[in-house]
């Protein structure tokens, strides 16, 4: 077995590894991702892509891809485009990619059988009443006024629909299984409806289109699924899963369904239409928005896709839906950045320095280590001259305690430069600093003094004439709560109306004039950043510096 089996308790590996040892299967392993393409795929796909994938890698089996698109109205190739590479992103390969709609001629074909069995039958009443004759938990259900129709008719009906013969949502078909069922999902479920929606794939060809529970589970055995790993909103319909399939000559062994818990984070929502609703009404930029638990806004924010993986993995599987901080992710997210991500000088809020008595038109180069993590990035040369940028709060007219930056009188340590020590300043019409004079000791080259002196701040820097200007948008949490809609039962109430600041006329040291699309940075003493994947000069804060999650778990003792 591979490296990639969490340390966590594993039920399905366990599980997985019976089946192999009892024969079944005949020993061979085989999973699939199934999403809906109707959205961008979330964190929470992230941890379900990894136990699907995993599980099949680690039992030398494979894992396919595998669209569940029996909903036309809200499915796009635009999604299904996105998932595939975010799938890729990740790391995964999947060995087939499929569509339950390459299956809808099976599908149509064994609805017909269940209909000559007398398995399953046409009704012709509305879905708010089919509902209401379902009953509840303790409650009997009402049998269908159309439920003893025979089969002939039955067929003959379902025909017709097939053919487009009545208009959207006049007639279902439904199982015929047990309408006092304490298992809902048994109670006659619906198997076909009518949708005249124009399919993705299949176009127009049907105006008749499968439910989730009749395709799903034939999508799984058309294909050889050994173990279809869900997560635990299918627990109830894991009977209805199994009673479909053993009604049916299936070319394979009937696969097995296995749920775990889904992967949930504090101030965040994964609900699919919550989601849309924020990309809908223009609260983000879309569905990369870097606020959004999407993967494609994680990837443009500089999430490290290895850094989701491991996190995924560690979580390890379970029975029991919880929450995880998102703190915790990030602690994954800043862990790995700090190996890779190489070190630059940025100013972010800039504030003039003007060195007096630095000699006019002089420029010298530093030599600066890229990533102190890692010596093999090596060094390179960062231009500094009398003319520089600091961050405005490094600097104070009126130092509070405890503030060691920059104040008049006071020297500091320029990073890999100099000790400066401030002068005077100079102030605008309203009596705000716009410029820091000082001086500097050129005895300290390099940070150091000879004559042993310490100082007890050091401070980022960018020189103004070597500097390029950027663009830069700093993040907060989506939503002010852990849990969204917690008191009001929507999450949109919840919204954290300062979640971004976009900050203009940032300087950043010059090597970052050629950054890659995407690619992540320390701005040094400020946090980890991406550049924009679109626009150049845009970058975006990953992630801070500081380990909250290694904080709070201090706090938690």
């Amino acid at each position: 077995m591979s490296e990639s089996v969490s340390s966590a308790g594993d039920f399905i590996s366990e599980i997985v590894r019976a089946d192999n040892v009892a024969g079944t299967y005949s020993g061979r392993v085989q999973t699939r991702f199934p999403p809906e393409p109707n959205g961008y795929l979330h964190i929470g796909h992230a941890k379900a892509i990894t136990v699907d994938f995993d599980i099949a890698n680690n039992f030398g089996g494979i894992c396919n891809l595998r669209f569940d698109d029996t909903n036309p109205e809200t499915e796009e190739t635009e999604y299904v485009d996105s998932i595939i590479a975010d799938v890729r992103w990740l790391g995964f390969e999947p060995a087939n990619v499929l569509y339950a709609s390459d299956y809808f001629d099976q599908l149509y074909e064994w609805a017909e059988l269940l209909i000559t069995e007398g398995k399953a039958y046409v009704d012709d009443q509305d879905g708010e009443t089919i509902s209401a004759q379902r009953g509840g938990y303790g409650k009997p259900g009402i049998d269908s006024p159309y439920r003893n129709r025979t089969p002939d008719e039955n067929l003959d009906l379902f025909r017709r629909m097939k053919a487009g013969e009545f208009t959207d949502g006049a007639r279902v078909l439904r199982a015929k299984i047990d309408m006092n069922a304490e298992n809902m999902q048994l109670r006659d479920p619906v198997l076909y409806r009518i949708r005249r929606g124009h399919h993705h794939r299949t176009q127009d060809r049907w105006v008749i289109y499968p439910t989730y529970d009749w395709a799903h589970g034939q999508s799984d055995a058309i294909e050889a699924v050994t173990h279809s790993l869900c997560t635990l909103e299918f627990v109830s319909h894991r009977p209805l899963y199994e009673w479909c399939l053993a009604q049916l000559p299936l070319p394979y062994e009937q696969p097995r369904q296995i749920e775990f818990a889904r992967l949930e984070l504090n101030n965040t929502v994964t609900s699919k239409r919550r989601l849309a609703r924020l990309v809908n009404d223009g609260i983000v930029d879309g569905w990369d928005d870097p606020r959004m638990p999407t993967l494609s806004g994680l990837r443009r924010r500089g999430y490290p896709a290895s850094a989701i993986v491991a996190f995924c993995r560690d979580m390890g599987v379970s029975k029991t839906n919880s929450r995880q901080a998102l703190e915790e992710l990030e602690s994954y997210v800043r862990r790995e950045l700090n190996k890779t991500a190489q070190r630059r000088m940025a100013v972010l809020r800039p504030l003039r320095l003007t060195i007096t008595n630095w000699p006019a038109g002089q420029v010298e180069y530093f030599e600066v280590m890229n990533n102190p993590e890692n010596p093999d990035d090596g060094l390179r040369r960062v231009a500094f001259s009398g003319e520089l940028y600091i961050e405005q709060d490094d600097f104070a007219v009126s130092p509070p305690p405890k503030f060691y930056r920059l104040s008049i009188g006071r020297e500091v340590r320029l990073r890999g430069a100099y000790f400066v020590t401030a002068t005077e300043v100079v102030t605008d019409d309203d009596g705000q600093v716009v410029e820091v004079l000082a001086t500097y000791d050129p005895q300290t080259k390099g940070g150091d003094a000879p004559d042993g002196r310490k100082v007890k701040s050091t401070m980022h820097w960018v020189s103004r004439p070597h500097a390029v200007a950027a663009s830069v948008a700093l993040y907060d949490r989506l939503f002010v709560t852990a849990l969204p809609g917690e008191t009001t039962g929507e999450p949109l109430d919840d919204l954290n109306p300062n979640s971004r600041e976009l900050l203009q006329g940032c300087w950043l040291e010059a090597a970052l004039s050629g950054a890659r699309p995407g690619e992540a940075v320390q701005f040094e003493r400020l946090g980890y950043f991406a550049a924009d994947p679109d626009e150049p000069m845009h970058f975006h804060r990953t992630v801070g510096l500081r380990d909250e999650w290694a904080a709070i778990r201090k706090r938690q003792g």
